[in-house]
């Protein structure tokens, strides 16, 4: 019996690894991350042999073992993760759970047949058909929702494969397992199907409401982008108007112009050239950079801190053509510019400050944004970025921020001192 379990616990690991290999966003390459996890495999198997083979009959070391187990297999999903947060536990605790469903068959088919060959041969089956169907189901969801700005931790999630594994680990196989106890066996059916179904509506509520958010942020970004191409036809209109105007008056400007050529005055035709040329610069519309979209979201914001009474201090040099989505890039801007303002706006004159310098070309990314801040604020402890004071709920376009910079591999720092907040974003392709 002991070479049974041998095997069907070395079935289980080896799955395991692969759940977490193929359903992780890797931080590192191929090769590193299948050495960790074959590492992994490795571990986990000498470890059953202490518990199954050199002390079969100690319940302190069946369990001191199995917690060193669960510890490494869930620090190797978080340590090939790209991201180290409540999402990469999830997906492995979810591992867990997976390779249960093939360790609860097990004990049952041997009951049934009395044949731990067929029995083990099946549960590899089950357990690599099972893996197939998630992997062309799910897996794609599940990675775009691990790296989907929008989609907040899932600590608390995490509670749910949490109790199904104690659940299901104290009613099939410790204390007593279902060898010994195949009256649980119906008990334990019905669980596994809560379980798969809790999973299935879990995901669907966990995309639908990505879903909601993205669109929530389009919606948000766009709105912005659609004010600021009303407030740049506002001002192309007017420029125009007042240069059909000076059109017009011309004549008799150049008419004043050869009448004082006439007298010699020369000093009041400077006056008067002086003043055509004001006008005209009057009347430029403002581009703070070649990129329409930066642009446009970069006029409407300065629009929006000129009715606050902000002091906005630019410095941008964006291309047209960025190696970056514009959009998002956009957002991210829209996003660093709101937080400024919401900052300064209730402060009083002479202390509503922003300061912003933007620069993006073919291999670089650098954005650093500055504002008086009268109260330090509270920084998250995970990501080093300012908390919103609104509670839950709140704080999504710093999140959102921190997801583009994880994107393009950038790098975000932001301090408080002496009275002005600074945030800087760089990126190098």
């Amino acid at each position: 019996m002991e070479y049974f379990n041998n095997i069907s616990y070395t079935i289980s690991n080896i799955f395991i690894m692969t759940f977490l290999y193929l359903f992780t966003s890797h931080r590192y390459s191929k090769k590193v991350t299948q050495l960790i996890c074959v590492s992994s495999i490795f571990f986990l198997t000498a470890t059953d042999i202490l518990k199954i083979n050199i002390f079969p009959d100690s319940g302190f070391c069946y369990v001191a073992v199995s917690i060193l187990q669960i510890v490494t297999i869930q620090s190797t999903g978080i340590l090939i993760s790209k991201r180290r947060n409540g999402k990469a536990l999830f997906i492995g605790l979810s591992a867990s759970n997976y390779t249960l469903i093939g360790g609860i068959f097990s004990p049952i088919l041997l009951i049934a047949t009395k044949k731990p060959a067929l029995v083990l041969l099946i549960k590899f089956s089950m357990h690599l058909a099972i893996l197939f169907l998630l992997k062309k189901v799910l897996r794609n969801t599940l990675i775009k929702q691990i790296e989907n700005e929008y989609t907040t931790d899932w600590w608390e999630l995490c509670l749910i494969p949490v109790f199904f594994y104690c659940s299901f680990t104290f009613i099939g196989f410790f204390p007593y397992s279902l060898y010994d106890n195949p009256h649980n066996i119906l008990g334990t059916l019905c669980m596994m199907a809560t379980m798969c179904v809790s999973y299935v509506v879990v995901l669907r509520y966990i995309e639908s409401e990505s879903k909601r958010k993205d669109i929530y942020y389009k919606n948000a970004l766009f709105e912005t982008y659609i004010k600021g191409l009303e407030n740049q036809y506002y001002l192309v209109e007017q420029s125009e108007q007042k240069l059909r105007i000076l059109r017009h008056d011309m004549r008799h400007y150049a008419n004043m112009i050869l009448h004082l050529l006439s007298q010699g005055e020369y000093g009041e035709i400077g006056n008067i050239m002086s003043h055509i040329s004001n006008v005209a610069d009057e009347n430029k519309v403002k581009k703070y950079c070649c990129n329409m979209v930066v642009n446009t979201i970069v006029s409407e914001m300065m629009e929006r801190a000129e009715s606050f009474g902000i002091e906005a201090e630019l410095d941008i040099m964006v291309s047209e053509v960025l190696p970056v989505n514009q959009y998002e890039l956009a957002a991210v801007v829209a996003n660093l510019f709101e937080n400024a303002i919401i900052c300064v706006k209730g402060y009083g004159q002479g202390r509503r400050y922003i300061k912003a310098n933007i620069r993006c070309s073919g291999d670089r990314l650098f954005i650093q944004m500055k504002n008086k801040c009268q109260e330090k604020p509270a920084f998250d402890s995970q990501t080093g970025l300012p908390k919103s004071s609104k509670g839950a709920g709140h704080g999504l376009g710093m999140r959102s921020i921190q997801a583009f910079s994880d994107k393009i591999g950038g790098a975000i720092d932001c301090f408080c001192e002496n009275g002005m907040f600074c945030i800087t974003l760089f990126a190098k392709f």
